[in-house]
């Protein structure tokens, strides 16, 4: 099959170098200057594996405005607050029936990639795994091979021919992919980790094990997907895991498999970038506020991340 990553960062190199290696046509789309100069300039991408075996990765890379491809379907992996500029400088390749698959972080993203995807052609999910973009050009793919896992679902939640197939070269790239029937309740999945590690562990600078590692980590992860659980259910949704399924998968996330990995969240902070955590704590919040519940705890982290966000840039220039 033939892919296009549009927001060719840490996570969009991941999987599109993963399923280059199985033998799959992938192109790389970028808008971020130093980035898209660094791979053409070295030919490639540098991809290393927890710090080890940095090798170059031959990539082609363009600008939406120079890439001239006809993809069966468009990985996209921006960031939240850059994904409709993104979107709009890309229009001018989009045709009829092409695909897009989405594992972005947060929510706010689908309604975006509809404007110009049929909700028939639209897959999303969640990766639940890390990876640093070390600098322009430069990846560290966090984890063993095979590591982490992935949930693929429909948004019409009826899968089709082209979804099976999607799943079975995903497999073989060593993704994981579990296809699921269930779309939001798919989505919240990565909401309700990431509004608990990524938001807490980014805030202390903490390395994800190092988090969990506190004494008091269980106390605030219970209280925070309990929230989340509460949120939902004032909300008539029903997610794929049960709450204490989503508590489990926070510790063997943490401890087991990403314990050396510092968050996304905590890697915008410290490269002075807005996060995303209107997209994840803002989400819950605004949900729960929608029906009728309050979320403070969620609402109250959200502010307490953007003051994060100030004092890294205030230290950062002294």
């Amino acid at each position: 099959m033939h892919y296009t990553v549009l927001g060719s960062g840490a996570m969009g190199l991941r999987f599109g170098i993963l399923l280059k290696q199985t033998g799959q046509q992938v192109d790389f789309v970028d808008d971020w200057d130093p980035q898209v100069e660094a791979i053409k300039k070295q030919g490639g991408v540098y991809v290393s594996r927890d710090g080890e075996g940095r090798h170059l990765e031959n990539i082609n890379i363009d600008y939406p405005e120079d890439y001239k491809g006809n993809p069966d379907a468009y990985i996209i992996m921006c960031k939240q607050m850059g994904l409709q500029e993104m979107l709009t400088r890309c229009a001018h390749f989009f045709k009829k029936g092409q695909y897009a698959i989405t594992l972005m972080n947060g929510m706010g993203h689908i309604e975006k990639i509809n404007q110009y995807f049929d909700p028939k052609y639209v897959i999303a999910g969640t990766a639940m795994i890390g990876t640093v973009l070390t600098k322009p050009g430069d990846v560290d793919f966090i984890g063993k091979k095979h590591a982490g896992s992935l949930h693929l679902v429909n948004q019409t939640e009826k899968p089709d021919d082209f979804t099976h197939q999607v799943v079975k070269e995903w497999a073989a790239a060593g993704t994981n992919p579990e296809l699921t029937t269930n779309f939001i309740g798919t989505l919240l999945t990565k909401i309700i980790y990431n509004s608990v590690v990524n938001t807490l562990s980014s805030m202390f600078k903490l390395k994800q094990g190092q988090f969990i590692a506190a004494d008091i980590a269980p106390t605030l992860v219970d209280k925070l997907v309990a929230e989340d659980y509460a949120v939902f259910d004032a909300a008539g949704i029903k997610p794929i895991q049960t709450k204490e399924e989503a508590t489990e998968l926070i510790y063997h996330e943490t401890r087991d498999l990403t314990p050396n990995h510092y968050s996304s969240m905590f890697q915008d902070i410290r490269k002075n970038r807005p996060t995303e955590v209107d997209y994840i704590n803002g989400y819950v919040y605004e949900l729960g506020k929608k029906h009728g519940y309050n979320a403070v705890t969620h609402d109250f982290l959200r502010d307490v991340v953007h003051l994060a966000e100030h004092a890294n840039n205030v230290l950062s220039k002294k």
